[in-house]
C-alpha cells in the first residue's frame, strides 16, 4: 500500500515481507521481482540494490499497540526495527544511504515504556546522520476510517531542506501525546529534531455509506434473528445510538465492533456501534471478535453483516483492480495490517519530492 500510494512516479527497487500470503498477493498485483519474502534479519546489504532515495519501513505494531501485550521494540515483532537500522547503517557504510527514511507505526509509540521507545527511535535516526521528525495523521481525514498513525521522516543531514517543509514549532499534525513524547527527548537529539509541515488535507468528500455494497460476494447478509441477537448485545447507550439512526430520515451506516466489558465484575460481550460516518480503526484479525461488522439502518428497516474485504480495502484507499486474497481473513488481515493510499500520497507529495526535487535527484524516484 505504500507502494500505491508513492505512485507510478516512483520506482521501487526492493520490497520485503515475512509473510508469504501477503508476498503472494504483493505479486499478483506488482510482479514482484523485486520481492524477497523473508525474515528481515535474513535480509544483507548485497540484497539491496543500488542506491534507493527513500526508505519505507512499517515494521509490526503489536508490541507498541495499546491493546497488544507492551513489549515494546524489545518485543519479537516490534523488535524487527533494529535490524532494520543495522541495515541502514549497513548502507550508510557502503556509501548507499538513502536520503529520506520514513517509518510508520501506531501512536501507541509515543507512550511506550513511558516513551523510551519514542526515543529510542529518534535516537537511532539521529546516531545514522539523519534530521528527523515525527508527526501523526489520522485516515479520516482522506477515507471514511478513522486510523491515527505515526510517521517518522529522517533526511540525511547533507540534504538542504526548505523553509516551508519546516516550521519552527508543533504544527496541526501533532498532537498532546506527540508533544510531550517530543519534549522527553534529550538535548542532544532535540538539535536535529524537525517540526514536518504539510498542507491540511480539503474536506474528505466520502462517508461510510458511500464504499458499501449491496451484495458482497466474501460475506452474507445476517439472518433477521442474527440481527436481534447482535442488537442484544448492545448496552443502552449504543441502542439509542441505533434508535437515532432510524429516526434520522435518512440510510445510515455503523460500524460495530464486539468488545468484553466488565459490568458489575462480570466479564459481558458488548457490540458497540458508531455512526458518525467513519469506520472503526480496521486490525488484523485475531479471532473473530476482532472483525468488524456493519449495521445499516433506513427507518425500521435494520440489516447487519461482517464488513466485506472490498469494502475493507475501498478505507484502506486501493483501487477496485487491486487483487486481494480470496480467503476472507487472509484478505482483511492484509488491508488491516496496511497504510491507508491517500496518506503515503499526501506525504510523498508534500514532504519527499518537494525535497529530492529541490536536490534535483533523478526524474524517476526510487525507493525501497
Amino acid at each position: 500500500m505504500a507502494r500505491a500510494g508513492l505512485g507510478p512516479d516512483w520506482e521501487c527497487l526492493f520490497a520485503n515481507d515475512f509473510d508469504h500470503k501477503k508476498g503472494q498477493t504483493y505479486r499478483e498485483n506488482w510482479g514482484g521481482a523485486e520481492l524477497i519474502v523473508d525474515d528481515i534479519r535474513n535480509i544483507s546489504p548485497e540484497d539491496l540494490p543500488r542506491q534507493a532515495n527513500l526508505v519505507w519501513g512499517s515494521f509490526p505494531c503489536q508490541d507498541l499497540s495499546l491493546a497488544g501485550g507492551g513489549a515494546g521494540l524489545k518485543g519479537d515483532r516490534s523488535g524487527t526495527f533494529w535490524p532494520f537500522i543495522l541495515q541502514i547503517q549497513e548502507l550508510k557504510d557502503g556509501k548507499r544511504a538513502p536520503e529520506i527514511i520514513c517509518l510508520e507505526n501506531v501512536v501507541g509509540t509515543l507512550t511506550s515504556h513511558n516513551g523510551a521507545d519514542f526515543t529510542a527511535i529518534c535516537r537511532a535516526l539521529n546516531n545514522l546522520g539523519y534530521k528527523f521528525g515525527a508527526f501523526i495523521v489520522d485516515a479520516a481525514l482522506f477515507l471514511p476510517q478513522s486510523r491515527p498513525r505515526l510517521f517518522f521522516v529522517a533526511v540525511r543531514n547533507d540534504i538542504k531542506i526548505q523553509k516551508s517543509l519546516h516550521h519552527n514549532d508543533f504544527t496541526c499534525w501533532h498532537n498532546r501525546a506527540l508533544k510531550n513524547a517530543c519534549n522527553k527527548l534529550p538535548q542532544d537529539i532535540k538539535t536535529n529534531w524537525v517540526f514536518w509541515n504539510m498542507p491540511k488535507p480539503q474536506k474528505r468528500k466520502k462517508n461510510f455509506i458511500d464504499i458499501i455494497e449491496d451484495n458482497p460476494t466474501c460475506t452474507k447478509w445476517h439472518t433477521r434473528k442474527q440481527t436481534t441477537e447482535l442488537l442484544s448485545m448492545m448496552n443502552e447507550v449504543n441502542l439509542a445510538k441505533v434508535e437515532t439512526a432510524k429516526a434520522s430520515g435518512v440510510p445510515m451506516v455503523g460500524g460495530i465492533y464486539k468488545r468484553t466489558r466488565y459490568e458489575h465484575g462480570i466479564k459481558v460481550q458488548r457490540a458497540e456501534i458508531r455512526f458518525d460516518n467513519i469506520a472503526g480503526c480496521l486490525r488484523t484479525p485475531a479471532g473473530g471478535s476482532s472483525r468488524q461488522l456493519i449495521m445499516c439502518v433506513d427507518g425500521n428497516h435494520i440489516r447487519s453483516r461482517l464488513i466485506s474485504t472490498r469494502e475493507t480495502a475501498r478505507l484502506m484507499g486501493l483501487p477496485e483492480s487491486y487483487r486481494l486474497p480470496s480467503a476472507y481473513n487472509e484478505a482483511y488481515h492484509l488491508t488491516g495490517d496496511g497504510v491507508a493510499v491517500p496518506v503515503v500520497r499526501h506525504i510523498a507529495k508534500y514532504l519527499f519530492e518537494p525535497i529530492l526535487t529541490c536536490k534535483n535527484i533523478l526524474k524517476t524516484r526510487e525507493t525501497a
